[in-house]
């Protein structure tokens, strides 16, 4: 056979030999599911982002198929982002209100994932003992109503502690926040003043201070700052080495923030807890409950637009509110109760692309 004759042999069989492997490696793609890595972007709530991060960072040793990026924005901007379909997944610490959810395009979840302290904060040099407060200081302070460090009222409640003559400063969150809400939910109920001038919102019209960009914001200011107080997430307070208050609950007792004293606000609001999981559980009653605890969410379509993309959130959910609990104590969360477990599975499990099942 001649060399031409043998090269025209290999040009005509070499299309097919290339049709042959794209089809069996197409087959192949098709038996196992896989289309290459699958990327998700949440954002929202900073309440919860510490927490998240180690979820995020955990779960890809275990699913490095699926790449996560959440985005510490604020729980307004979450809903914004998953009310325009921006993101795969939203997060906030405060429930979508009705009006809120009927501004999305299609059914909106509410997956409970931890709950949180909100913590009252302060930079006081010389006061090293922790200072107590009682709710309705804490609304006037907030109110501007209470303006010196060394007021009777908060006198009141630490007689031993040697509180300056300072001017108080108050910082607050700039942004649409759930933090904000929460801690704004709990002085609407333990002050009718603050309900009737300012009430619970995730952007409240503050009557003084200064504003902070997220949870980190308030608290990088509330630490440069003397003579500041604020409201942040424990976690913050904790990893900043800065003080949070012991609050007078509704069993009048004061209590630290804790992992128990929030479990203890969660099983104490239980019975109360709608089926769509929506729920305050803000001056809870009961001896041991810190008064200023809350779920945070993440926020999902029931309906994934996209198969593969459900399938990754679907499974990222399931393992927050499993294995991921087990990192919430280190963090300064309170992991889910078994109840709520049980019907955040149900949510989960209610998650579907064109109406078929993604678990």
């Amino acid at each position: 056979m001649s060399l031409s004759s043998s090269l025209s042999r290999i040009a005509v069989r070499l299309p097919l030999f290339f049709v042959i492997a794209v089809a069996i490696f197409a087959y192949g793609c098709k038996g196992t599911g896989t289309r290459g890595p699958v990327n998700l972007q949440g954002a929202g709530a900073t309440f919860p982002n510490p927490l998240y991060q180690k979820w995020l960072s955990e779960f890809s040793k275990q699913h490095p198929d699926i790449r996560i990026d959440y985005q510490s924005i604020g729980s307004g901007g979450g809903i914004k982002q998953i009310q325009s379909q921006t993101v795969d997944f939203g997060a906030s610490d405060a429930p979508m209100t009705d009006s809120e959810l009927k501004g999305a395009p299609g059914e909106l979840i509410h997956i409970p994932t931890v709950l949180g302290a909100v913590v009252v904060t302060y930079n006081l040099e010389g006061v090293s003992t922790p200072l107590r407060f009682s709710p309705d200081v804490i609304a006037d302070i907030f109110l501007g109503k209470i303006a010196k460090w060394n007021d009777p009222r908060i006198k009141a409640d630490n007689a031993a502690v040697n509180l300056p003559a300072a001017d108080i400063s108050v910082v607050h969150r700039a942004d649409a926040s759930g933090t904000s809400f929460v801690f704004t939910d709990y002085l609407s109920k333990v002050s009718a003043d603050w309900k009737d001038k300012v009430g619970a919102d995730k952007s409240p019209k503050w009557p003084v201070g200064q504003g902070g960009k997220g949870n980190e914001g308030v608290t990088g200011q509330i630490k440069q700052q003397p003579n500041t107080i604020g409201y942040v997430e424990l976690a913050y307070a904790v990893q900043n080495k800065l003080p949070a208050a012991l609050i007078k609950n509704a069993g009048g007792k004061f209590v630290a923030a804790s992992i128990d004293g929030v479990t203890a606000a969660a099983a104490a609001s239980a019975a109360t807890t709608p089926d769509d999981l929506r729920v305050s559980i803000t001056n809870a009653n009961g001896a041991e409950v810190y008064p200023i605890s809350s779920y945070t969410y993440i926020l999902a379509y029931k309906d994934q637009r996209d198969a593969a993309k459900g399938k990754a959130l679907v499974a990222f959910l399931w393992w927050g509110i499993h294995d991921g609990e087990s990192f919430a104590r280190d963090l300064q969360y309170a992991p889910l109760p078994a109840e709520i477990v049980k019907r955040a599975e149900a949510k989960i499990n209610s998650i579907t692309s064109g109406g078929k099942p993604l678990r």
